[in-house]
């Protein structure tokens, strides 16, 4: 959901001819050409920035950048057709329904755009999608959010944390289990069962699980991938167990470089071992061990679902505090 400030309701003028310089207009695409997804991309760099929180999550930026069948990019522009907001709609989902991301540029905001901007994404959602139905990611729990969910009818049902522990904190030492090896992954040789194992790891979370070979293989092509830091647990007959991949973001003007828990996880088979925690100590002593841009990182950061308790409370436990909250809001047609 857009953070913006719902005060004001003026630019909503629907003529891109109009001349004024708050008139604002939506244009729906499949995919957005070269410069608007420069734009677009530069316009959630400048919102993250004034919002301390990303407006758009690491799928929908690749997704706009790369193109997706069943994703549709909603663009608000100004009258003299420069980007002003984005949002992005996601129909690939069958079972849970269209899933959305918006931002309104910081200069734009307080003039009703969010609002047209929400307006114009649940229209396209029930254009194009039976059930009726919206769901909508808010980054950083803003009042602002809450309150533009609440005029259009969104109940919130989903928080997403993002938790932060120091990297000097302790990491406790934790054999790997009976017959468990841990060896690095290799690009173009373990994909296909890395795949399988995510998609067993993750047969609950469909955002993770439904990962095909070019979501894989369009996060290897990205310049913050590496290997070394892509973990593989196998069983004595070599066959792929669990899994921790590590990740790290570059500094920003705001902040240092960032490690991050990108992803964990054990097939559930194996479950119930201690492979989880074994393959999270692994990640977190090779993040301790990083350095990005001059030095070492001085915080490791994750994503957790705030009601997978069992969860929390393994990172809890490992000095993970929680740092900001997303909320996913959703709207059902009467």
């Amino acid at each position: 959901m857009v953070h913006e400030e719902t005060h004001s309701e003026t630019g909503q003028a629907a003529d891109p001819a109009s001349g004024s310089s708050e008139a604002t207009y939506v244009e729906g695409v499949d995919r957005a050409d070269a410069a608007d997804v420069v734009a677009v991309l530069a316009l959630a760099e400048e919102a993250a920035r004034v919002d301390g929180a990303s407006p758009l999550s690491e799928q929908t930026r690749l997704e706009l950048r790369h193109g997706a069948p069943g994703t549709r990019e909603l663009l608000l522009r100004r009258a003299d057709g420069t980007v002003a907001g984005y949002a992005h709609l996601d129909l690939s989902d069958p079972h849970d329904g269209p899933s959305g991301e918006l931002v309104v540029a910081p200069a734009d905001r307080g003039r009703g755009d969010g609002r047209k901007l929400v307006g114009a994404l649940w229209e396209e959602a029930r254009h194009r999608d039976a059930t009726g139905r919206l769901r909508v990611w808010a980054h950083g729990k803003q009042p602002a959010a809450e309150h533009l969910a609440a005029e259009f009818g969104f109940t919130a049902f989903r928080e997403l944390w993002q938790m932060r522990r120091a990297t000097d904190l302790a990491v406790p030492e934790t054999p790997p289990p009976p017959g468990v090896t841990i060896r690095t992954f290799v690009p173009g040789r373990d994909d296909e069962a890395w795949l399988a194992i995510n998609a067993k790891a993750f047969a609950h979370h469909p955002e993770q699980g439904a990962w095909t070979l070019d979501d894989l293989r369009r996060r290897i092509a990205e310049p913050w991938f590496d290997p070394a830091g892509f973990f593989l647990a196998e069983d004595a007959s070599g066959r792929l167990v669990g899994f921790h991949w590590t990740k790290v973001h570059p500094a920003t003007a705001d902040e240092g470089a960032l490690g991050e828990v990108y992803v964990v996880g054990v097939d559930p088979a194996a479950q119930g071992g201690g492979l989880g925690k074994v393959l999270t100590a692994v990640g977190l002593r090779h993040l301790a061990q990083t350095e990005a841009d001059g030095g070492p990182l001085a915080e490791v950061l994750l994503y957790v679902d705030a009601d997978n308790e069992a969860a929390v409370s393994v990172y809890t436990r490992l000095g993970f505090r929680v740092h900001t909250v997303d909320v996913m809001y959703r709207k059902q047609e009467d």
